[in-house]
């Protein structure tokens, strides 16, 4: 089904939202396997270049994070999140965890 929730970088409700809702965030880990890191390191040491590999993981990744987000804006009754952040920190060697977060409002 496809969600009526918008997710916006904009900083101010949408004409048609009146109320803020509050903060809404996700967590979303995700790693290679261990014979992809050992590629994308033998690539990064000798050539150079864009690691696909983590590109393609981490596209998977914000876009997971997103759908965990609008689910929970759903659950909250909001019609759009605003003000939308993306952060991303390594939690162990070869494992990071993405941080998806805004202000769910209606």
């Amino acid at each position: 089904m496809q969600s009526t929730v918008r997710v916006l970088s904009i900083e101010s409700m949408p004409i048609d939202c009146q109320e803020v809702l509050g903060l809404v965030a996700v967590s979303f880990c995700y790693s290679r396997s261990l014979v992809g890191d050992m590629l994308a390191n033998i690539k990064n040491w000798t050539v150079g270049g864009e690691l696909t590999g983590y590109t393609t993981l981490v596209d998977e990744a914000m876009e997971a994070a997103e759908r965990k987000l609008i689910d929970k804006a759903e659950q909250m009754g909001a019609k759009a999140v605003i003000g939308i952040r993306f952060s991303t920190t390594q939690v162990t060697h070869g494992a990071a965890e993405l941080i998806l977060y805004g202000t769910a409002v209606r």
